[in-house]
């Protein structure tokens, strides 16, 4: 598609419109509450969208790293870093009196405000905008919510993904022609409130057994019945190997990010998910591989791999297209209807749990 040109945009630009935005990607050691950020761009762009300047640090998380074969950073490189209160200040000037901008916006939100709050210090953030949301304003006909798809659908090229300074670029290069797409057509910006932490313990979680608030009373998710995968099964995952449409995945115990969210984007991914584990099982993910729950102990009969929460969520965001699979966009996929995106995803306040 055709990059949009300022001379498109016909009609008055919208007074409510803010007046200028930080485009934010961060990398993190994982997605639970005591994961920390590695590394943190940012693009400031002005009321029409227009690169001011970017910025990027690395940030030394004090633990490990994580999986580093998504991000590439290892702990040598990060040893030398400044932490996260050494660059806060910067990183207050970059965002104060602007809107927050990011592809799944709740996730960098999140994990930037619990790096403020560790530090003691308030964000100067008081709304994001979640550019998932906004494609879904705009009805953009995109095959999937990832970011290289709206990125591919505005012409915008990745140079090194998962990289956040090149992160930050394809976003604001890609944000850009939707503000002006929004402009022209009066499109309300969908802003939600960002809300510092006020209190923050660095010890991990203790799992609340039962807390699944996707099941309370008066609870905004519809229930359905999930798709049928159309993709064959693979076979089972490699360690360092991207996960491939058609594996069949299965979930055991507690979950930092609600199960059923978690299994959505799975399947929305293109994965099959497995309510048992079986000789056929591709994966079980799982925070504790050393519980006596009946998956993991199958999962270890069966020699099954086995992966943490935070690595599968990470490899989610390059799922492997199936063997002799077409584009996306040409292939019959699984329904987004109904499926919750990641910007649906709540800060893993709680923990859910279910074997």
């Amino acid at each position: 598609m055709t990059m949009l040109d300022d001379r498109q945009t016909a009609a008055p630009w919208p007074t409510a419109y803010p007046h200028g935005y930080a485009v934010v990607d961060v990398e993190t050691t994982g997605l639970a509450r005591d994961d920390r950020i590695i590394s943190a761009a940012v693009y400031r762009l002005d009321a029409l969208g227009n690169v001011e300047d970017h910025w990027y640090t690395l940030v030394n998380p004090e633990r490990d790293p994580g999986p580093v074969w998504i991000h590439g950073l290892t702990n040598d490189v990060l040893e030398g870093a400044p932490l996260f209160p050494e660059v806060a200040e910067e990183l207050s000037a970059r965002l104060a009196d602007r809107v927050l901008v990011a592809h799944n916006a709740a996730f960098d939100w999140s994990m930037i405000a619990r790096e403020y709050a560790r530090a003691s210090v308030i964000a100067p953030v008081e709304h994001r905008l979640c550019t998932i949301a906004l494609a879904k304003e705009l009805r953009l006909p995109l095959p999937n919510h990832k970011l290289a798809s709206l990125a591919a659908h505005f012409g915008v090229v990745q140079q090194q993904a998962h990289h956040a300074l090149d992160d930050a670029r394809v976003l604001a290069e890609a944000f850009r022609p939707s503000l002006h797409a929004a402009a022209r057509g009066g499109v309300r910006l969908p802003l939600l409130e960002c809300r510092p932490l006020t209190e923050w313990s660095d010890s991990p979680v203790t799992p609340r057994v039962g807390y699944q608030p996707s099941r309370q009373p008066n609870s905004w998710r519809p229930s359905r019945k999930r798709p049928a995968c159309p993709y064959p099964n693979p076979g089972r995952y490699e360690k360092e190997k991207p996960l491939q449409q058609g594996m069949r995945v299965a979930f055991s115990g507690d979950t930092s990010i609600d199960r059923e969210l978690l299994e959505d984007r799975a399947v929305e991914a293109g994965l099959h998910v497995a309510t048992s584990v079986s000789r056929l099982t591709s994966l079980l993910v799982t925070n504790d591989p050393d519980a006596a729950t009946s998956k993991t102990q199958k999962a270890k009969a069966f020699g099954t791999p086995i992966l943490e929460e935070s690595a599968f969520t990470h490899l989610l965001r390059d799922v492997a297209p199936a063997d002799g699979a077409v584009l996306p966009h040409q292939a019959s996929s699984p329904s987004a209807e109904g499926v919750a995106s990641p910007e649906d995803i709540p800060t893993p306040e709680g923990v859910a749990s279910s074997e």
